[in-house]
């Protein structure tokens, strides 16, 4: 294959990736979405066994010989049987996870591929190859560490809230320091040596960069490392001059990074915040546990006959639904009501679950229709109206604490205003707080009804109850 063809291949893959980052903008287009980007990375990753960039002191449009063929189909073999069944057998409730060491993995393997350039370049390495090389292994490093921290946090391998110790800004600020001075010495040393030691200690920024976030706000963060990774598979593009790594690592890097704003926007805070907001946060006082305050808990016959008297319910799902994988059994529930004649619409914070858009993929498993889904700015202002709201295992997106308790980790974060509705219904296994930690006050409301139990046991005992009026 000429350079031309090859030039042709790699700009079709490149408009492919535009278009399936079309796709995903909308539920209705993800799929086709997601798959136009399959097809484009499957082009992109054919292409080069016909054809290898030329190396330093090439003609261009020489074409090398592919070494290590079998190695190469070797490793994409054992990504392959890793990958496919973990992504296959994956739930809706372990998705960031899967998201966070993938993304983690994408950081490494850049970094490894820089560093193995670096190496093979030797002497004959420009400066600014050296520097695109230094600037893929700090951030793929900090990249691949800081997911494997998330990854935990959200796997809940390790505690969820902010990890700060005494000095812990400074450390931070000391390590940061060290990467900095260390990259300097890289480009002026040209060394083995010195190179393996930023790898090291940017390995060590990682971990301390994503330590003191809490477990709320770690979706953020992990779209921000996704932000990172792609901008380390831009630079090693360069090194290797690749075209069509640099366009892909641009499109994930400034997608993940216009993804980042969005949801830091949504949780009402500054990224800056996000990220080190634990080193300045005053404790809270710890309100009664929840045996000291009675609350009002109401059974599945109960829920039913406030559901049949009413004209307008909103469903609030969260993480909680995804965990009883209970979407099934609120569709039919849903339906049940909408042959009664009530007013039913799905109210979505943008940060449910564990990622964007993780409520809508789960819905959409059920063949929710998308016209029955409202965004949060659409269903707040309609909640004055509603006569029933059923929050299913979501917590922190509808705590008035979020509005009236300064200082608490969600303070200042939009959320679904359910409070205004007349009548609310809690689905719960227990009285845990929500992911962020805090309590909810809103359980104790004199019309908040709760409802005790697996989502997905109580809502088909609900759907009986109702079917029998």
């Amino acid at each position: 294959m000429n350079s031309t063809l090859y030039s042709l291949i790699g700009l079709a893959a490149g408009v492919a990736f535009i278009l399936a980052l079309k796709g995903l903008s909308h539920p209705k287009t993800a799929r086709r979405g997601n798959l136009i980007g399959a097809f484009g990375a499957t082009v992109a990753t054919l292409s080069v066994f016909l054809y290898v960039t030329p190396s330093h002191g090439e003609e261009v449009g020489h074409s090398l010989p592919l070494h290590n063929f079998w190695w190469i189909l070797g490793a994409i073999a054992v990504g392959l049987i890793i990958g496919v069944p973990a992504a296959r057998k994956v739930e809706m409730t372990q998705m960031p996870q899967l998201v966070a060491l993938f993304n983690g993995v994408g950081g490494g393997a850049a970094a490894l591929v820089a560093i193995v350039e670096y190496l093979n370049l030797g002497a004959e390495a420009t400066t600014a190859e050296v520097i695109f090389t230094v600037f893929t292994v700090v951030v793929g490093c900090v990249s691949f560490s800081g997911s494997i921290i998330t990854f935990m946090k959200l796997q809940e391998l390790m505690t969820t809230r902010p990890v700060v110790f005494p000095g812990g800004r400074f450390v931070i600020a000391g390590t940061l320091a060290a990467v900095l001075g260390t990259s300097v010495w890289v480009v002026a040393a040209l060394g083995t040596t010195p190179l393996l030691v930023l790898a090291v200690l940017s390995l060590l920024f990682g971990v301390l960069f994503v330590l003191p976030v809490g477990g709320a706000d770690v979706p953020i963060v992990i779209s921000l490392l996704n932000a990172f990774t792609g901008l380390t598979v831009a630079a090693s593009g360069y090194v290797l001059s690749s075209t069509l790594l640099i366009i892909a690592g641009t499109l994930v890097g400034a997608s993940g990074t216009i993804l980042t704003r969005l949801m830091a926007e949504a949780m009402g805070r500054s990224l800056f915040g996000t990220l080190f907001g634990a080193f300045t946060a005053k404790p809270q006082e710890a309100s009664g546990s929840a045996e000291e305050r009675p609350v009002r808990s109401g059974s599945a016959d109960d829920v039913a006959i406030l559901l049949n008297y009413a004209r307008r319910v909103v469903i609030v799902p969260g993480f909680g639904l995804a965990v009883a994988q209970a979407q099934h059994t609120v569709r039919e529930l849903a339906d049940l009501m909408i042959s009664k004649g009530i007013d039913v619409a799905y109210g979505i914070h943008p940060v449910a679950g564990r990622m964007p858009g993780h409520m809508n993929v789960l819905l959409a498993e059920a063949n929710v229709p998308y016209d029955q889904l409202a965004e949060m700015d659409e269903v707040n202002p309609t909640f004055g109206q509603t006569d029933v709201a059923i929050v299913i295992g979501a917590n922190d997106v509808v705590n008035p604490a979020a509005q009236t308790t300064p200082g608490c980790p969600i303070y200042g974060m939009p959320i679904l205003e359910v409070n205004h509705a007349s009548n609310i219904i809690f689905l719960k296994r227990s009285m845990r707080p929500g992911f962020a930690g805090i309590e909810n006050e809103l359980l104790y409301d004199p019309k908040t009804m709760l409802l005790f139990g697996d989502a997905k046991a109580s809502l088909t005992k609900v759907v009986s109850a109702l079917k029998a009026l």
